[in-house]
């Protein structure tokens, strides 16, 4: 049975390696080494709770490859990280990172909390050590290994990191580098909290605009009118059906861990969100069914599914009922290695985590760039862009004898302010990983994360050769 308890997180990833690998010619040892987590610092620290008592704490941070410096990856508060899931993240995100030529190896931690347990100030206390404990052993700093939110945190244990980090090092000029996901005033980057749906988004957004896979599906071109169920209302599957209902699909189902609502007419996402801040709870929604069992979403008719929650939530045990034709993974391992199989005999198209997650990535490593050039994108080009346009509308109004409202030239002539070009960069490389999967994926006669695998296991490849290490 394909389930997590019985095949390892990372026994998945690993076989979802060895299927692109037999697709390339890189010697066995080359694929060994790219394979391989090259370390793991597990951790076991105190902390004073608010009531005196002490609980030992368990954390990992797992740096897969340092094929390219510095390593990147999030930090998670969850009950159930282990090691294993650690590392398997972990080696998703070196994938990921040569997927979207993003020059970062892959990293990833974890905490084993259930932060609803524990008080604010106990949270700040545990993230203060656990930047400690990395520190010391060399496992954080912005030219060797940058941490980000990922499932439990957000840019406030980020802003402690950052704090903590700055007290500690003797790096005071790029300190601001050594963490992304930061508040903004910290040195944070506008449009990252939405980075990774909005990358989600454009990633569906590419797959659906190609005639001949749509038409393979049944489907028309594009996303107008496409039904759209997500698992997960947190950041990446808020903004993923955000993005994909102004884009004209209909959202159809949303789920979260206490259950799921369904009304095929289409839910309006930010009354749901409302109704769910007032409540506590995603059921009960006026107009919708409830499902008792968040999983049971999954299984709903529609043209899209997007699990945006835990890995493993697509099985061999639920895979057959699965009435998707697409499936995007925004969720990091949603899908097991039989159940994707199993779902690709059903001609179901998965838009796999490795590329269609990366825009957190992508991001970050915009807002690391910004860090260590001490410059906001846009400071030094917006008004000279502005002064150029408004040369430009002027020369046109006057040759075509048209008249232009002060207004409607301050809104044609605005230079591109930070949030402008990190989305323009952000859709650039989606779109670009995406032909570059797609053309991979054609010549190889395989399937969309295959294809993505192969391609990772290139690049990567050619990182080593360029080192020496291998002939």
């Amino acid at each position: 049975m394909d389930t997590l308890s019985e095949i390892s997180f990372l026994n998945q990833v690993n076989r979802m390696f060895d299927k692109a690998a037999a697709f390339t010619e890189h010697p066995k040892g080359l694929l060994r080494q790219i394979s391989l987590c090259n370390s793991v610092y597990h951790m076991e620290f105190p902390l004073v709770r608010d009531d005196g008592s002490i609980k030992v704490i368990k954390a990992w941070r797992a740096e897969h490859s340092q094929h390219k410096l510095p390593v990147k990856g999030g930090i998670r508060f969850a009950p159930t990280v282990n090691e294993d899931e650690v590392m398997a993240l972990a080696s998703l995100m070196t994938y990921k990172c040569a997927i979207v030529n993003v020059p970062f190896g892959g990293a990833k931690g974890g905490v084993q909390i259930d932060r609803r347990e524990f008080s604010s100030s106990e949270i700040e206390r545990l993230t203060r050590r656990l930047t400690f404990e990395l520190l010391r052993k060399n496992f954080i700093g912005p030219g060797i290994d940058v941490p980000a939110p990922d499932y439990g945190t957000s840019a406030r244990e980020m802003a402690w990191i950052l704090d903590t980090y700055t007290t500690l090092s003797h790096d005071p000029l790029d300190a601001l580098a050594c963490v992304t996901g930061k508040p903004v005033g910290l040195g944070g980057i506008r449009g990252r909290t939405e980075a990774t749906g909005r990358g989600a988004f454009y990633g569906i957004r590419e797959a659906c605009a190609s005639a001949d896979d749509m038409a393979g599906l049944g489907l028309d071109p594009g996303l107008e009118g496409k039904t759209v169920v997500v698992q997960g209302l947190g950041n990446v599957g808020y903004h993923t059906a955000k993005y994909l209902h102004e884009g004209g699909a209909r959202i159809i189902g949303l789920a979260e861990y206490e259950g799921a609502i369904y009304n095929p007419d289409g839910v309006d996402l930010e009354s749901v969100v409302d109704h769910r801040k007032s409540t506590g709870l995603i059921l009960d929604y006026p107009g919708a069914k409830n499902l008792e069992c968040s999983a049971d979403a999954l299984e709903l008719p529609c043209d899209i599914l997007v699990p945006a929650a835990l890995e493993g939530q697509i099985n061999v045990e639920n895979a057959d009922r699965i009435q998707a034709k697409i499936i995007g993974e925004a969720a990091n391992g949603p899908i097991t290695a039989d159940a994707d199989e199993k779902l690709l005999e059903k001609g179901v198209l998965i838009i796999p985590d490795i590329y269609l997650n990366a825009g957190g990535v992508t991001v970050s490593y915009f807002e690391w760039l910004r860090n260590l050039s001490h410059v906001r994108f846009g400071r030094m080009n917006k008004r000279f862009e502005q002064r150029t346009n408004r040369r430009i509308i002027q020369a046109l109004s006057d040759a075509a004898g048209v008249t232009i409202t002060p207004e409607q030239v301050d809104e044609l002539a605005a230079g591109a302010d930070e949030v402008d070009l990190v989305d323009s960069g952000l859709e650039e490389t989606m779109i670009t990983a995406y032909e570059e999967i797609r053309e991979l994926k054609q010549r190889h006669v395989t399937d969309l994360r295959t294809a993505a695998f192969i391609g990772a296991i290139d690049k990567v490849a050619v990182s080593y050769r360029e080192m020496g290490i291998f002939p």
